[in-house]
């Protein structure tokens, strides 16, 4: 099984459309069309996944650069997404960037060399 991965889609692209244009190569498994969260409307992009590798190479090599509703489609093989970190740390390629886990730094982030050395800045009033 291969999941293709369908872009520079025309936003009025149906579930339809896609699986008209795809199932010519081969057996189709499974068709996502991916929406905004906020709005529910179409992102332009969609996934297809077609049961067998060979015919799914096939479809792409005919299919990316072809001209659908007045855009060319790219089709490649979808990669996986990479892992999103929580609210807190995991910032960046290594991870790391949450509370205590910065080896020599203090509070709020900035080195205690440069914390003491600089002029302190009045507070507001809390109430």
């Amino acid at each position: 099984m291969k999941n293709l991965f369908v872009g520079n889609m025309s936003f009025q692209t149906t579930e339809a459309d896609l699986r008209a244009l795809f199932e010519p190569f081969g057996q189709i498994t499974r068709i996502h069309i991916v929406n905004d969260r906020e709005t529910g409307q179409p992102r332009g992009f969609a996934f297809v996944e077609m049961a067998k590798d060979d015919e799914a190479a096939k479809a792409m090599s005919e299919l990316n650069g072809k001209e659908v509703a007045g855009r060319a489609l790219r089709v490649n093989e979808a990669t996986p997404k990479p892992e999103r970190g929580g609210p807190r740390g995991s910032f960046g390629p290594r991870g790391g960037g949450g509370r205590g886990s910065g080896g020599s730094r203090g509070r709020g982030g900035y080195s205690t060399e440069d914390y003491r050395d600089s002029a302190r800045q009045p507070r507001e009033p809390r109430w």
